[in-house]
């Protein structure tokens, strides 16, 4: 497991944007590829989108895919989440994680490694 810091998350309203950022430190981040995944409260941990060690492949959750955006900045060991739109149903708490197989994964199971977690909350 590798050590991951989420940051950005916040309180806004309804059609507002937030970035989330996650730091990763001390290992070599350019080798994995990276997920966002959120959990409300009283439900399972969904995936949001992923994104492969080069930035070459991205995946997105059907209910994101025209709002939210992921990137990665290897020099920076960072990848970002930037969230348009926001709806009261985006409200989560959003982990970021990492895939040793260095793919954009969509399943839980393939990354070993999370953060914290950071808590986006919407209202309408």
């Amino acid at each position: 497991q590798v050590p991951l810091v989420e940051s950005g998350g916040g309180l806004v309203q309804a059609g507002e944007s937030l970035r989330l950022a996650c730091a990763a430190s001390g290992w070599r981040f350019d080798l994995f590829g990276m997920g966002w995944f959120r959990q409300a409260p009283g439900k399972e941990r969904q995936f949001v989108a992923s994104i492969s060690r080069r930035s070459s492949n991205k995946a997105y959750a059907e209910l994101v895919k025209d709002r939210f955006t992921i990137s990665r900045d290897n020099a920076q060991n960072t990848v970002y989440l930037q969230m348009n739109s926001l709806k009261p149903e985006d409200t989560a708490a959003y982990y970021c994680a990492a895939a040793p197989t260095g793919g954009a994964r969509t399943r839980a199971s393939d990354y070993d490694s999370w953060g914290q977690g950071t808590q986006v909350t919407v209202f309408s």
